[in-house]
């Protein structure tokens, strides 16, 4: 089975290097299961300059995205992976929530992540998004983070890229609704704090149900 293909369009690639290259999205890329590259909007950029964007109409501080680049970045990407969906990072998209990351996962299809800069970008790139994502009622600079957040929550969620099976079933949030437990390791005690009693008793019926009273308590 091919890896998924995951194309993000930013004017910063430089800004992906150290997180495509550690850690959980290291591991994904290195197991064959997700690709992970970058497109440099700039080099669709119109004229000498490769010009990306312009003064809105009508008036207005800031500059927005030029549609020309934008579509040309797309479409050279769907060259790529014709069936991909197409995101939009921007503020007034849909809140980004554990259950869309996991249906992401579950969709065999690549994605194609537009990161937005400046003031914004002209509307009508919005005819070639398939879904406009949020990832916080707050501005960042630019849509890169967002789009880091977007890669990594979904590709953690394939299969084969966590190291336990059930690694990513008992976080929080996998069930739409509640925080996960607290949880411990050795050793039992370390400056007078105590791991729970409950813990090291060897009952799982027990375990199971103080786990969910923290789960509980936690959310």
């Amino acid at each position: 089975m091919k890896p998924r293909l995951v194309q993000v369009i930013t004017l910063f690639p430089e800004m992906f290097t150290g997180v495509f290259g550690a850690s959980m999205l290291w591991k994904a890329q290195d197991r064959e299961l997700v690709k992970l590259t970058t497109m440099d909007l700039r080099q669709f950029g119109l004229g000498p300059r490769k010009q990306v964007d312009d003064t809105p109409y009508g008036g207005g501080d800031g500059m927005l995205l030029k549609p020309e680049p934008l579509f040309a970045a797309v479409e050279a990407a769907k060259q790529n992976d014709p069936d991909a969906q197409v995101l939009l990072m921007t503020a007034r998209g849909d809140r980004w929530v554990q259950a869309e990351a996991q249906a992401m996962a579950d969709d065999p299809r690549g994605l194609i992540i537009i990161c937005g800069r400046y003031e914004g970008y002209d509307e009508r790139i919005t005819a070639v998004v398939d879904k406009q994502i949020s990832i916080g009622d707050y501005v960042l600079t630019g849509g890169e983070i967002a789009a880091m957040t977007v890669v990594d929550s979904v590709t953690r969620l394939i299969p084969g890229v966590l190291g336990g099976e059930t690694s990513a079933e008992i976080e929080s949030f996998s069930d739409g609704e509640t925080l996960e437990f607290p949880q411990y390791t050795r050793p039992a005690e370390f400056r007078g704090m105590k791991v729970p009693e409950v813990l090291l008793n060897g009952n799982h019926g027990e375990i199971a149900k103080w786990r969910a009273q923290q789960q509980k308590k936690a959310t």
